[in-house]
């Protein structure tokens, strides 16, 4: 993650893609959420954020095209305990011809900590081919224009 960038999400601009709560299921013989869970709830909240600049699941279907996460970076913050009310805000960082990076910030819904930022780069693929492939203008100009404060298209 770039460390002059702030994560912190605007409240009032990014979006919420994931909204749960932590089962006691979900806990480890620490008493806190286990790390394979904020994983989970990361990648639901990418399919929301992605279909919101047209990367639905009907898109990726018809046109037989997929997203492949190259690099994931985790940073944990605080606990998240059973029966806390977690959301999570994202916001693109980077748009490139056959690649985005955004990132995810998972939040206690009720005392707006921040519990773990997740900071992704996922390539556009040809399912078939099993290569990368263009993102369609429209994908990348919807991206574009959600792209977080002081960040450039390439």
């Amino acid at each position: 993650m770039d460390p002059n960038m702030d994560p912190n999400m605007d409240l009032n601009v990014d979006p919420i893609t994931y909204k749960g709560c932590v089962y006691p299921w979900q806990c480890d013989q620490i008493g806190h959420m286990n790390i394979m869970w904020y994983v989970g709830k990361f990648d639901e909240a990418n399919w929301n954020h992605l279909a919101r600049v047209g990367l639905t699941p009907s898109y990726l279907r018809t046109e037989e095209r997929g997203m492949a996460a190259v690099q994931q970076n985790i940073t944990y913050k605080r606990e998240l305990l059973a029966g806390e009310i977690v959301e999570i805000r994202s916001r693109f960082l980077e748009v490139r011809d056959k690649a985005l990076r955004f990132v995810h910030e998972m939040r206690n819904a009720e005392t707006g900590e921040i519990a773990a930022v997740c900071e992704i780069t996922a390539v556009h693929i040809d399912r078939r081919a099993r290569k990368a492939v263009a993102l369609p203008a429209t994908i990348r100009d919807a991206a574009n224009a959600s792209l977080a404060p002081g960040m450039a298209a390439n």
